[in-house]
């Protein structure tokens, strides 16, 4: 049995990693455009599950997150430029937002897809910030293939005053989450840690 985690994200191998698992990465070509008016909820948990639904096979499990920050009900993805990058940062400094990360496993049963999905929100207060903090933080680079324009994990965690949730999701998966799921399709996380998988 192998595990795999459907996507590209540093971030969301260094979470598995983290808990000792053993996993291959195949990033799916998936369209993430949120359709219109569609609630944020909804759109992560949807992109999550299209990402594994195509990778489900035999002896494979499949896990897949997306991650959504929510600022005033506004959608704030990843910013296509640095000026988008700045005016998400000016947006959320020195106010709080939700981050939204759906997560999804597939397994293969009886030649059947079975696929399973929970979305986590994290409440997220940001400091206050100068326009000579912001725009020396987007100068890094690091805001740019971000959700919202930072992140926890890196420079941009010295901005963030408190998390009200787990930190994982704000990092893009939930990984408290995982176990329920991975019970869900028939699985057991514990399969994979390393060392026990094969």
């Amino acid at each position: 049995m192998r595990l795999i985690l459907a996507s590209g994200s540093p971030r969301r191998a260094g979470l598995l990693r983290q808990i000792g698992l053993d996993f291959e990465i195949s990033a799916p070509d998936v369209d993430e455009s949120r359709y219109p008016d569609e609630e944020p909820v909804l759109y992560v948990e949807r992109i999550a599950r299209a990402k594994v639904e195509g990778l489900a096979a035999a002896d494979v499990v499949v896990v897949a997150g997306d991650t959504a920050v929510v600022h005033e009900g506004k959608v704030l993805g990843k910013p296509a430029h640095p000026e988008e990058a700045r005016g998400m940062l000016r947006r959320l400094q020195g106010n709080t937002h939700d981050v939204m990360t759906g997560v999804a496993v597939a397994s293969l049963s009886s030649n059947e897809v079975v696929v399973r999905t929970l979305v986590d929100v994290t409440e997220v207060e940001m400091l206050a910030m100068t326009g000579d903090e912001i725009a020396d933080y987007v100068a890094t680079g690091e805001p740019l293939d971000k959700a919202g324009a930072y992140a926890l994990q890196g420079i941009g965690g010295r901005f963030v005053k408190r998390v009200w949730g787990s930190p994982s999701t704000v990092i893009g998966l939930p990984l408290h989450l995982l176990p329920r799921l991975f019970d869900a399709v028939g699985s057991d996380l514990s399969m994979f840690a390393k060392g026990r998988s094969g």
